[in-house]
């Protein structure tokens, strides 16, 4: 056993063997990080097909030896990650999970817990400890001061501090969870958030118009939605398609979602002003009501957020004007999410501290922006009720968020994936500059 107080500053020798079995994304992002430490023994591997190209990217990075296979990795490694898509963790464990050197630590990075505790108690030997883990953010997101997830599921507390010191580098804030815990947390924090931006993009691509590029959904609460969505697009769609079929707690909220925003846009459509009025009133009191006045809010200001717009940004297109007034907008989107959480009982403040993601930090965000202020969530109301402006907008809405759930319930990846990327096909030309603005954003909420 090694000491559990190691640290990268220690003679070579002493340093346990970290093992990354997948370099997709988030195995190159913490490839990355524990090179950058000065972690000396760090053995990768992904499909046998990638052996060569693998060797030649990994050349000259310090501490990095790349092998041809899974079972190469796990007969020599301390410390094992499983770093694959939540489809396939099953097969993959099944295939190397056996070759685990005894006594090691096994992880693993999906982002849906339940198939991946499955697949560790049916195939990994009994002689081996299990404590997983999961970072709560993309692998464009820097890792330091953002939740890692630990599950000491099978270990000792020996092992587990051996993680956590692996680790420590990361600058992340640990947080302790079960696997089922982790399932119901990250349902809470990322189904009904990815789901609302899955559904604005197609609804938007259904329409064949970028509109914040004509005067709609610019500034303010528009500039957030328009690069989360295009952040998401621009990611790999197995990243969201994972979590929405395999975790049945986001399978729950996602129908719902569809739910609250079918049944809202019916209220919209009868000119049913004052039931609209009585429900999301409803909503809101339901989750924000709880919620302490003084905590500082999440979002930032409007002319803060002005500067993020796409197509609009000082800095990075030279464009020295901000964007006129936007139309008054219903914010259905919004609406749905926390009339879906109020459904569900679903207190969204109580994670936020606890295993926020970057995104579902800044969409909370908004949410609260939105409904802490009568004047703003009384001119949404009216908006939805009188102002046919964003209509055709919301009736695509509803489709699509409909359709969204369809796919989940499903349960298909590949009509998971077809529907993402024909999506994605559409704002592929916007997404180097929603990359850029997006990054901005994040760091300038997370600073505030």
């Amino acid at each position: 056993m090694f000491r559990t107080n190691v640290s990268p500053n220690d003679p070579a020798e002493e340093h346990p063997t970290i093992g990354l079995i997948g370099m997709g994304a988030m195995g190159a992002m913490y490839a990355k990080h524990l090179s950058n430490a000065g972690w000396k023994k760090i053995s990768v591997c992904d499909i046998p097909a990638k052996f060569e190209s693998l060797k030649l990217q990994y050349a000259d990075v310090p501490g990095i030896t790349v092998h041809q296979d899974g079972h190469a990795v796990s007969r020599i490694s301390d410390f094992i990650m499983y770093s694959v898509e939540a489809e396939y963790i099953d097969r993959v464990v099944s295939q190397y999970g056996p070759s685990t050197k005894v006594g090691a630590i096994v992880s693993g990075q999906t982002s849906v817990k339940a198939p991946e505790k499955d697949a560790f108690e049916k195939y990994l030997p009994p002689d081996v400890h299990i404590v997983s883990l999961h970072s709560l953010h993309g692998p464009s997101v820097s890792p330091e001061g953002q939740p890692l997830v630990l599950i000491q599921h099978r270990a000792p507390d020996s092992s587990l501090h051996l993680v956590e010191n692996i680790f420590r580098c990361f600058g992340s804030r640990f947080v302790y969870l079960t696997y089922e815990d982790h399932d119901l947390v990250t349902a809470n924090v990322q189904a009904v958030t990815h789901a609302a931006f899955l559904t604005m993009g197609t609804a938007w691509a259904s329409q064949r118009a970028y509109p914040w590029e004509q005067g709609q959904y610019v500034g303010g609460i528009e500039t957030v939605k328009v690069n989360i969505m295009l952040r998401i697009y621009a990611n790999k769609w197995h990243v969201y398609a994972g979590l929405a079929i395999l975790n049945p707690f986001a399978r729950i909220q996602i129908d719902q979602y569809a739910s609250s925003a079918t049944a809202l846009f019916k209220l919209m459509l009868a000119g049913d002003e004052q039931g609209l009025r009585t429900r999301i009133y409803d909503a809101r009191e339901q989750v924000f009501g709880t919620v302490k006045i003084e905590r500082a809010p999440i979002f930032l200001t409007e002319d803060v957020l002005d500067q993020f717009t796409i197509g609009g940004h000082p800095k990075l297109n030279g464009s020295p004007t901000s964007p006129s007034a936007p139309p008054s907008n219903s914010h259905l989107a919004l609406l749905a999410m926390v009339d879906c959480w109020a459904h569900l009982k679903i207190q969204p403040f109580d994670h936020l501290d606890l295993a926020a993601t970057p995104i579902f930090r800044m969409w909370i965000g908004v949410a609260e922006y939105l409904f802490r202020s009568p004047n703003r969530l009384d001119s949404a109301i009216r908006s939805a009720v009188y102002d046919v402006t964003h209509r055709s907008d919301d009736l695509e809405f509803v489709i699509a968020a409909r359709g969204w759930s369809q796919c989940v319930s499903f349960g298909s990846f590949e009509l998971y994936k077809r529907r993402f990327l024909e999506t994605a096909s559409f704002f592929e030309s916007r997404f180097e500059e929603a990359s850029a603005i997006g990054s901005e954003m994040i760091k300038a909420i997370s600073q505030s």
